[in-house]
């Protein structure tokens, strides 16, 4: 499915977003407050948008998707990144390699979510930090209500204008709803084995940063 959506990918979420996918990416990369040297792990890369920021500010960005398409419209883009094809639940790097992992808008779609979780323990060093963004439920019902509306009615009519495969926003929306809220990520963060978990929501909500560190 990613493969089919890959060279439209960044267009897409751009329009379906309404632009508000910068401002997600942006607040990310300050969550993680990496600086220039350090390692970190973009799990989800897609197409390296941005694992492409991360580099140009010096960070050793590792971008790593499970979708060939996507990695390969990455690296056709970006030659200079370091793309992986690469398992979230069977990451194919050493324990303690990186300081920092991230992932946006793709834990929803490992199988399971909680093996991917200490997936990305084993490979960040003690210490090390973990920033997950993800969609979650807007705080507010009202908000919550249109939200809700345009997932399941909007979404899917743009998404058919714009995207080369429309069936997948779909899913998009499913996975959205049936993805738990901001405390119910951060209960499978514990149980993953990380601490010192927080989050702060973006666009009302719509959107969950969550930042953990690994114990030790």
């Amino acid at each position: 499915m990613f493969d089919a959506v890959a060279a439209r990918y960044d267009l897409t979420n751009d329009v379906l977003s309404l632009g508000q996918d910068r401002y997600w990416r942006f607040a990310t990369r300050r969550a993680i407050g990496a600086v220039p040297g350090e390692r970190v792990l973009d799990l989800a890369a897609g197409t390296g948008t941005s694992s492409a920021r991360l580099a140009a500010e010096g960070v050793q960005v590792v971008p790593c998707d499970f979708s060939i398409g996507m990695v390969g419209v990455g690296k056709a883009r970006r030659p200079d990144l370091a793309f992986v094809a690469g398992d979230a639940m069977a990451l194919p790097f050493d324990d303690a390699s990186f300081d920092a992992v991230t992932i946006s808008f793709g834990l929803r779609n490992v199988a399971d979510p909680l093996v991917g979780l200490q997936e990305m323990l084993r490979v960040t060093r003690p210490g090390g930090r973990l920033v997950v963004c993800e969609f979650s439920r807007p705080s507010h019902p009202v908000w919550r209500g249109v939200y809700s509306r345009y997932l399941r009615h909007v979404l899917p009519r743009i998404a058919r204008l714009v995207s080369s495969n429309a069936a997948a926003y779909t899913y998009l929306a499913e996975s959205i709803e049936d993805w738990p809220d901001q405390r119910g990520l951060a209960f499978r963060l514990r149980r993953a084995g990380w601490r010192d978990i927080g989050y702060r929501n973006l666009s009302g909500g719509i959107v969950a940063l969550h930042r953990a560190r690994r114990p030790g």
